[in-house]
């Protein structure tokens, strides 16, 4: 099988799972929500056994603390589920906020370059995509429910429409090569 097959199958695959999650976003908030609580557990027991390693007394506290405070978060993500995911899905519209916060500050040092536009632009939309889910979730707190399962499935259709077209680059690369030779 080529390359080219190879990255259309990927391609499509995840534009099948992407639909599939938004189909039941909240099922696949939960699941994110499940993963990220063994991630957390697995970090933190590495992050404990890591202190053992470290050098320095105030090197060790940290480690154990993180590593306490990361099994912590795990244990109680894979606890409760359902406020986990609240949890997570208000970090989120807390992270899309800063974010947008931070890259208008960004864009007035920018100010006098191409970029300037572009980031300004980009802080205030994402300002106002964290004002829409949050006027959402304040009419009905079960959008956030939702909110990392329909994060989730649009990134998958993203990530497969751009494998899909990466897959025809890689299809049509070899001819392109050849035929800017010829000419």
């Amino acid at each position: 099988m080529s390359d080219w097959v190879k990255w259309l199958l990927l391609g499509l695959l995840s534009i099948a799972f992407g639909i599939f999650v938004l189909g039941a976003p909240v099922v696949a908030s939960i699941a994110v929500t499940v993963v990220t609580g063994v991630l957390l557990l697995i970090s933190g027991v590495l992050q404990v056994v890591g202190g053992f390693t470290v050098e320095g007394t105030g090197n060790k506290i940290l480690s154990f603390i993180m590593g306490a405070v990361m099994l912590f978060l795990g244990w109680s993500f894979l606890d409760n589920p359902l406020e986990g995911t609240l949890t997570l899905a208000t970090v989120v519209l807390i992270l899309f906020m800063a974010g947008g916060i931070a890259r208008i500050f960004l864009s007035f040092q920018m100010r006098g370059t191409s970029f300037f536009w572009p980031t300004l632009i980009s802080g205030i939309l994402s300002i106002i995509l964290a004002g829409i889910i949050w006027s959402y979730a304040a009419e009905e707190p079960a959008v956030l429910f939702q909110l990392l399962g329909i994060l989730l499935g649009i990134e998958m259709l993203f990530n497969g429409f751009g494998l899909v077209f990466m897959a025809f680059f890689v299809k049509n690369a070899p001819n392109e090569t050849t035929e800017a030779k010829e000419a």
